[in-house]
């Protein structure tokens, strides 16, 4: 095996065409750090055994989801967060397996949302699989003066059916405990709410981030899965085109040719 000098120092070998394959290939080992190069520097006493505990260790946290978000760090820490922990189990043969499941729900408390879920064996394990997923999948809201929902909304999901009814200004967040979390990390401040069924904290707030968000069940477009559309303003005329941008939420592009 001869190192490849034009991609790295890695050792490589390649295996010609034979009768199993009509293809080449090429192997690639690579090691950083390498563990034979440490190994042996080790043994001739030329490096100290905890610095190369280190050095692996900081390899390995700049592979961690969190390094790879879009976000710089000071702007992570600024983000309000919400999270539900649970303690699940998996039965196997040899036992049960318990492990650690956190929803998060993230925002700036202007608008921007997102909801990740991560599971571990410890918490710090399921937490960093649970907020670069929620910074991943954040999205803006609409919000009515930038205070409240622009409108009455109703949604199911599971056994859970929620209802959200916008506020004037100065009544406060009058909801269930879960929503008010949400509603604070989104940055609505005047809305009310009524939950009726199951009252599963994992349910509500689910629910609730899916009607945040823009794209589910707009205004007259039906549930995006062969529902009906929302019909709040039965036997009222035609809207005009910035009304019904509005109430999308999406601004409505011709494809007239």
């Amino acid at each position: 095996m001869t190192p490849d000098a034009l991609l790295d120092i890695h050792e490589s070998k390649t295996f010609p065409p034979n009768r199993h394959t009509p293809f080449a290939n090429t192997v690639v080992v690579r090691n950083n750090p390498s563990i034979f190069r440490i190994a042996r520097e080790i043994e001739r006493g030329e490096k100290d055994h905890a610095l190369v505990v280190d050095e692996v260790e900081s390899s390995t946290d700049a592979m961690k989801p969190i390094k790879f978000l879009h976000l710089p760090p000071f702007e992570l820490q600024k983000l309000h967060r919400a999270q539900l922990l649970r303690f699940v189990k998996q039965q196997t043969g040899k036992g049960k397996i318990e492990r650690i499941a956190i929803l998060m729900v993230v925002g700036n408390g202007r608008g921007l949302v997102g909801l990740g879920e991560g599971k571990g064996t410890d918490y710090q394990t399921a937490l960093g699989k649970a907020f670069p997923q929620a910074v991943r999948n954040m999205d803006y809201i609409e919000r009515f003066e930038d205070r409240t929902i622009w409108t009455e909304m109703e949604s199911k999901f599971g056994a859970t059916r929620i209802i959200l009814r916008p506020r004037p200004v100065g009544f406060g967040l009058a909801t269930n405990p879960i929503i008010h979390e949400v509603f604070k990390v989104a940055g609505i401040k005047d809305a009310s709410a009524k939950v009726w069924g199951s009252r599963n904290p994992y349910q509500v707030m689910k629910a609730v981030v899916r009607m945040l968000l823009p794209g589910h069940m707009p205004a007259l477009m039906g549930n995006g899965i062969g529902g009906e559309g929302r019909t709040m303003e039965k036997g009222r005329e035609m809207r005009s085109a910035m009304e019904v941008e509005r109430d999308r939420g999406r601004r409505i592009v011709p494809l007239h040719t």
